[in-house]
């Protein structure tokens, strides 16, 4: 169906008049441009380093540039070193394209393969003009450093890479998610080259945007003044080679080959297929390169590349080394021709499986639940392991490709329609780069969906498995992202949470089974994870708009705010005070401000959901009151909240007999217990988590339950003692890599009035991405735009390429989920909230001015505030607005 691209200017009963916050709204702007303009905006577009007057060509280190006009992030020189961009579908694989050009991270078989390099890759070869000699070079720029000398075997020379090609001697790359683009350069090659890589993001469209597929499109420009002869090869090893039980063979496809290994009994994980085809019908393939030993198929291969030649050889009943697509083709002076290579895979099976199952009287008698329409594929796995959802779409790889071409077009279209209207926001540069960077994780193998079409994530991806499994509650928490861009999909998260983790008691796993079923509950329920989906629930429910979806989930969240409150506040005080687990991976003891703001926002989201169900709210509004008065006059020492530590006056038993990841007390712990209380605490801390539940609140549209003023002291006395502009003097014995050295970062927790604890939380030194942006999200929301930005710049500044990935934020494990609380700095910065309920569109500006990025569930577009109006450009689906409200005033 054709798209609409339907500008919608509110009608003239909708649209707002002057009224209380607009001037401020007004103001508010004017301070923010004099303070961030030139010192963000501006500067975006300019070499941050560059001395006035200097040659940039000269300049050894140009940092990441954000160009405003085309949306794109531009790297250079050093910051291409660890660039890996991923390209594939959401819960479906991906591989990446390096900045550099290389092809690397191919995981494709249901789990990562961060370290998968394993030699595809372009070439061409040019004879220019009447000269008989022919030059060939890797469509790839120079090998980065790191991968030299350093990594694992890297001693032995680096067996069977294909780094000794010749190769082109400068790159950039140039990012506009979901696209990246290589740019390739050489002063002795008489072209200039242009590596396009993509794969589909369509907010709304989870399968189109799952598709298990990618295209490399390579531009390739003539700048000599004769004709070249050239020829083109794209050539790929075969890698899916991995057991040698298996057959592994080399089919041939239309305008391509299929690297292939089949099942073997008992083994159908080893079923794994991978399309490597091409339109173009100039197109030759070999598709067995030449069989020898050493270095043989390489050899002859790139033998027959630097001569310009041509291999056409028939596929082989099995063991072929790899396989070539050629096209050879001419240039004129000046012209430029495109190449589409197009990758598609097909893992139908694992053997991965996550959790305890229940067995007998406890299985039949747990709650199960269905996937809802809009995801459901309709099939049932019975192999008790993963399968991804796109083996319940398509039967084989054939399908998928045909699928593919067919629609390659309309895919395109459509996400050139994201792109542009994501990239039409006028936000500062920082914060468009730090969500568009994150929505890589989307794309990553830290997030699955299985064979009945549920989301399932890991909290991270391992270097060869994944990371802390389960959609672990307490992690997806700050994951802002999918709730906007893939609703239906996160709703699915909701169901497992309040069915399949969830007891008839309320206690919820906060680590899911894969495949998805009832779980045991042998351990704690996480504090922040549960309460945390309570506020979710209302969420979800105001971006679905579903009165009927309310109803059916609610007795569940009956349940598990019931449970909650029998379990961390027996005494009815409204705080949370019995040990509780958390993010931390630990339980903390006595109250503290981090969980009870969770406690009250679940209470205030109950509260909104049982009144618009019209049934009783007194015991928690009770609750509720006794529970805000604890906080802002117990936990908050005038500056920001605290946690007080207790252990003796709870029905806890002693901390050295309760179940904890924190291991037993040896004789050393004990004496500490004695003298400061249990292990694992923050106690007196400025912890940068301390007012979270408060965020997770305003990100799920709940009105303020906590005093503003109090959050945002808390919030400035985070920035103040939190925020290091440099590591050098920090000392972090737990996990130094994510900053260390020069570095800058917001520390997890410090303790500028004293008090800290010899043995705080377990990640009390540590600096986390996620925390970073809900934080910089929350200062924002309060008013505090110079200071969230403070914070965003100093964690995109560790992701610039020349140590870490721009694309892989990483915690316990690459690509971390907690990364996508970078989606909420949107609504930081402009309050932008569409209420599918009431058909609202809420708006509170902290920066005056805007267009902005706005995701629903039927649709997205832009909405601009200018002045006293607003006005919304229905992109793609629909938006339905019957009224506006600015800073919480509705305007007619």
């Amino acid at each position: 169906m054709k798209n609409k691209h339907d500008y919608h200017k509110i009608s003239p009963e909708q649209q707002p008049l002057m009224g209380r916050g607009l001037k401020q709204s007004t103001n508010k702007r004017r301070e923010f441009l004099k303070q961030v303009t030139l010192s963000s905006i501006g500067a975006a577009l300019l070499p941050l380093n560059l001395k006035a007057g200097s040659n940039p060509k000269q300049n050894q280190d140009i940092k990441p540039l954000f160009n405003r006009i085309t949306g794109k992030t531009i790297f250079n020189k050093e910051h291409l070193q660890h660039i890996a961009f991923p390209i594939g579908g959401l819960g479906a694989g991906m591989f990446c394209l390096e900045g550099y050009g290389a092809l690397s991270h191919f995981s494709i078989r249901n789990h990562p393969e961060m370290f998968n390099e394993p030699g595809v890759f372009a070439a061409i070869a040019i004879q220019e003009g009447s000269q008989d000699k022919v030059t060939a070079k890797v469509l790839e720029g120079p090998v980065p450093n790191w991968k030299i000398f350093g990594p694992r075997d890297s001693g032995l020379g680096d067996v069977g890479r294909i780094f000794g090609l010749p190769r082109f001697r400068e790159a950039s790359f140039e990012s506009s998610f979901p696209f990246g683009e290589v740019h390739l350069k050489d002063q002795d090659f008489p072209i200039d080259v242009i590596v396009e890589g993509w794969s589909p993001f369509i907010p709304g469209d989870q399968d189109n945007s799952g598709l298990p597929c990618g295209t490399l499109t390579y531009k390739i420009r003539s700048k000599s003044k004769a004709t070249l002869k050239s020829v083109f090869s794209f050539n790929a090893k075969n890698f899916l080679a991995t057991d040698a039980a298996a057959v592994n063979k080399i089919t041939p496809m239309k305008g391509g080959f299929i690297l292939r290994q089949e099942a073997v009994k008992k083994k159908a994980f080893l079923e794994n297929d991978l399309a490597i085809y091409t339109s173009d019908p100039a197109v030759k393939i070999d598709h067995c390169w030449f069989r020898g030993n050493w270095f043989d198929p390489l050899t002859i291969t790139w033998d027959t590349i630097s001569q310009g030649k041509i291999r056409q050889v028939d596929p082989v009943d099995k063991s072929a080394a790899g396989a070539s697509l050629y096209i050879p083709f001419t240039l004129a002076p000046g012209q430029e021709k495109k190449l589409q290579i197009h990758l598609n895979w097909y893992s139908p099976y694992s053997n991965l499986t996550m959790g305890e199952q229940l067995k007998g009287e406890e299985l039949k008698t747990a709650s199960k639940s269905e996937p809802a329409s809009d995801i459901s594929t309709g099939k049932k796995n019975d192999t008790g392991f993963y399968r991804p959802w796109y083996s319940a779409r398509f039967g084989d790889i054939e399908e998928v490709a045909d699928y593919w071409i067919t629609h390659y077009e309309e895919l395109r279209a459509k996400t050139n329609v994201f792109n542009k209207t994501f990239y039409a926001s006028t936000l500062p540069s920082a914060v468009i780069e730090a969500v568009t960077a994150n929505l890589s994780i989307l794309k990553s193998p830290t997030v699955l969906r299985q064979y009945d079409g549920r989301l399932w994530c890991w909290e991270g991806s391992g270097d060869d498995f994944g990371s802390c499994h389960g959609s672990c509650t307490h992690v997806w928490n700050y994951a802002q992202a999918t709730a906007h861009l893939f609703p239906a999909l996160e709703r699915s998260l909701r169901q497992t949470e309040f069915h399949e983790n969830q007891d008839s008691r309320g206690h919820q796993t906060f680590r899911a089974n894969l495949p998805i079923s009832p779980t045991t509950h042998s351990f704690h329920a996480a504090a922040d994870g549960q309460l945390g989906g309570i506020m979710k629930v209302y969420r979800d429910w105001h971006i679905l708009g579903d009165a009927a979806w309310l109803k059916a989930i609610f007795p569940k969240v009956k349940t598990s705010l019931d449970y909650c409150i029998t379990t961390w506040d027996p005494k009815g005080k409204g705080v949370i005070e019995e040990p509780h687990h958390n993010t931390y991976d630990i339980e903390f003891w006595g109250p503290d401000g981090m969980l009870t703001s969770f406690y009250l926002g679940a209470l205030k989201a109950f509260i909104e959901m049982v009144t618009y169900l019209k049934e009783s709210t007194d015991k928690y509004q009770e609750l509720l009151k006794k529970g805000t008065a604890f906080l802002e006059n117990q936990l908050f020492n005038k500056e920001y909240f605290i946690q007080k530590i207790e252990y003796k006056n709870l029905q806890a038993k002693d901390p050295t007999n309760v179940q904890s990841f924190g291991g037993a007390y040896s004789a050393e712990a004990t004496a500490l217990l004695q003298k400061e209380g249990p292990k694992y605490q923050y106690g007196n801390g400025c912890l940068s988590d301390g007012i979270l539940g408060a965020w997770i609140g305003k990100m799920c549209g709940l009105e303020d339950f906590v005093d503003p003023s109090k959050v945002q002291s808390h919030l400035l006395a985070v920035h103040k003692y939190n925020l290091k502009s440099d590591l050098w003097q920090h000392a972090n014995p737990q996990r130094p890599g994510f900053a260390l050295d020069g570095d800058g970062g917001l520390l997890l927790c410090s303790w500028p009035k004293g008090g800290k604890l010899s043995l705080p939380f377990v990640y009390s030194d540590e600096v986390w991405t996620g925390i970073e942006y809900q934080v910089a999200s929350h200062l924002m929301g309060m008013g505090k735009v110079k200071e969230g930005l403070d914070i965003i710049k100093c964690a995109r500044g560790r992701y610039d390429g020349r140590i870490r990935n721009p694309f892989n934020e990483y915690e316990c494990g690459h690509f971390y989920g907690r990364a996508l609380s970078s989606y909420g700095l949107i609504q930081g910065l402009t309050g932008l909230r569409y209420d599918a309920v009431d058909r609202t569109l809420h708006i509170q500006s902290q920066i005056g001015d805007f267009t902005c990025f706005l995701a629903t569930n039927t649709g997205f577009g832009t909405v601009t505030f200018k002045g006293t109006q607003a006005s919304l450009k229905v992109a793609y689906g629909k938006i339905p607005v019957n009224s506006i409200i600015v800073n919480g005033e509705k305007m007619s």
